[in-house]
């Protein structure tokens, strides 16, 4: 996809899409990422990972391109195992064009995933970056290792802005039983809030990630409190959501938002609307899964589709 002369230059969007295990196909011994290799029953060989990459990159630049002719500035990615794939993301065939670079850190958790952050160079410079451990032990007081939450300052179009970019702890174990990691990763991202206003009273802070939790989950709750907006929160129903498990939908995926994105009056950086980017190919077309997100793999069945989110997407108007 070519970019658009008619592009609104005014207006930008910023997106969140959890890959589904961006891995490449080579066994790293220190983390858990052997159902990701070539001889493991899934079969993970280049031929696959290549058709992935080319499927993500298609995705990402076309989210928001209907409405404003542009793919996104900035694109927080989860579930991805290192700078390799991110390297091949950046460069394959409907993303090396668009001039994205990214930020990543290797993090603690046990499978060797991570968060990362794109972006276009040429309108997003960073300013800083980071990585805040989330420390989380369980009633054997045993460490947790997860994903780290990444903190990247940066200038979009003349324009400071803070974004922490998440991964929260699965509900793999069972909702109630690991509600106290998540309510962990909450509480730890309104300290980064703490200290970004102690420095940056009227700062504008990004909050985005796949928080395993929705909207009206007391983590969500307690994380948005009385000073962010979650405009995520009218967009789940009982039939969309960013991803489906056990035909109910939820919407891990959000995009949250400081309150000073919205003033009306003399703010040049306003949030326009928020949107689940969910054309028709990224989803299953026939069966029982009709409508939900077409996903690299069904348990060990390989499916070739995309990811088993939807992602995510804010847009702003800027005006200088």
């Amino acid at each position: 996809m070519q970019e658009s002369s008619e592009k609104k230059s005014n207006q930008y969007s910023i997106a969140f899409y959890n890959l589904e295990n961006l891995f490449d196909t080579n066994n790293d011994p220190t983390i858990l990422d052997d159902d990701f290799t070539q001889f493991s029953e899934r079969k993970w060989n280049k031929k696959r990972f290549s058709k992935k990459i080319k499927k993500l990159g298609q995705v990402i630049s076309q989210i928001g391109y209907n409405e404003i002719s542009h793919p996104p500035v900035i694109c927080g990615v989860a579930e991805v195992e290192n700078s390799y794939v991110l390297d091949e993301l950046i460069k394959s065939k409907y993303l090396k064009n668009k001039g994205y670079k990214y930020i990543h850190f290797d993090s603690p958790d046990e499978r060797g995933i991570d968060t990362a952050l794109l972006y276009r160079e040429e309108y997003f410079t960073i300013t800083d970056k980071k990585t805040i451990a989330l420390h989380i032990v369980n009633e054997l007081g045993i460490r947790d290792f997860t994903r780290d939450i990444l903190h990247v300052r940066g200038i979009l179009d003349h324009n400071p802005v803070h974004i922490l970019v998440n991964h929260w702890p699965s509900r793999r174990a069972g909702v109630e039983e690991t509600n106290y990691k998540r309510l962990a990763a909450s509480f730890k991202n309104r300290e980064i809030v703490t200290e970004i206003l102690l420095n940056e009273p009227q700062a504008k802070i990004i909050i985005m990630g796949d928080f395993n939790d929705d909207p009206k989950s007391n983590s969500i709750r307690s994380l948005v409190a009385n000073d962010f907006y979650n405009p995520m929160e009218i967009l789940l129903t009982l039939e969309a959501g960013s991803l489906s498990y056990r035909g109910k939908w939820n919407l891990f995926d959000q995009i949250i938002l400081s309150h000073n994105f919205l003033k009306p009056h003399s703010n040049p950086f306003q949030f326009i609307e928020s949107k689940i980017f969910n054309p028709n190919n990224l989803r299953e077309y026939k069966g029982r899964n009709k409508g939900i997100p077409f996903r690299t793999f069904a348990g060990r069945k390989y499916l070739g589709g995309y990811s088993d989110h939807f992602p995510v997407y804010s847009m702003f108007f800027i005006q200088n």
